[in-house]
């Protein structure tokens, strides 16, 4: 682990971590604005952007989540891309739970060595350092928070992530999830926003993709990533995951 701030990392110093976590201890979700210097997030949308081979993540009905690498996309069929967003679209329009969306696995590239000395290997270092989960655990109040994990996310027209809880078999140790935006002047048209619903199924808060910006919410909260449109000029990215307490 890194024992300085990375250029590529580089907290804002600015941050006023007492009044974030007096909003976070009202309604267990917020948003970090600003959360890196200018010159940090410049370098680090850089890399997510242009420097980031993006597969797939996807779930179909009655299947279990996929991940396909870059070069396995790069193969599949146009039709095969086609058919993939009519059954996945299908299942979520009969109640099931799906999505799809462009995804690079940091962890599993870093355990992986998929890309030995890619910068995203620095990134997840730099999230599982005692200063940033320290900033964690400050805002959140929750001092249980011992490591994290990424996925680098493209939400590129016709991509979703279905209504969920981010509760699962296996996944006990979620306590926090994050998503840090990297998406530059989005707008309200072009979907890929973050939405809480109550049991009514009524929107309650919503989060823009805002550039250089950190969203948290405490597990588990109802919530889904809305459509982005065909008519969408860019994409959706973001660095997205949980922080554990195992």
């Amino acid at each position: 682990m890194p024992n300085e701030p990375l250029p590529l990392f580089d907290l804002n110093p600015a941050q006023d971590v007492a009044a974030l976590a007096r909003e976070f201890a009202g309604t267990g979700r917020l948003q970090v604005r600003d959360l890196l210097t200018p010159r940090s997030v410049d370098v680090l949308a850089d890399v997510i952007q242009r420097q980031t081979p993006y597969g797939l993540a996807y779930r179909e009905p009655g299947s279990a989540p996929k991940s396909v690498r870059a070069d396995a996309v790069r193969a599949m069929p146009r039709a095969e891309h086609g058919r993939l967003w009519q059954s996945i679209g299908s299942g979520v329009g009969q109640g099931d739970y799906g999505f799809i969306y462009g995804q690079y696995p940091m962890l599993d590239a870093y355990l992986g060595k998929w890309a030995p000395g890619h910068p995203l290997e620095l990134v997840l270092e730099y999230i599982n350092t005692p200063e940033f989960l320290g900033f964690v655990r400050a805002i959140t109040g929750m001092p249980s928070l011992i490591k994290a994990d990424a996925q680098a996310t493209l939400f590129a027209p016709n991509n979703f992530l279905a209504m969920h809880d981010d509760r699962g078999t296996g996944e006990e140790g979620r306590q926090v999830a994050y998503v840090l935006s990297l998406a530059r002047e989005w707008r309200p048209d072009w979907g890929g926003y973050l939405l809480f619903y109550d049991d009514d199924d009524d929107v309650i808060a919503g989060m823009k993709p805002r550039f250089n910006c950190l969203n948290l919410f405490r597990v588990p909260q109802r919530h889904n990533v809305s459509y982005v449109p065909p008519f969408a000029p860019v994409g959706r990215y973001a660095i997205t995951g949980w922080f554990r307490d195992r």
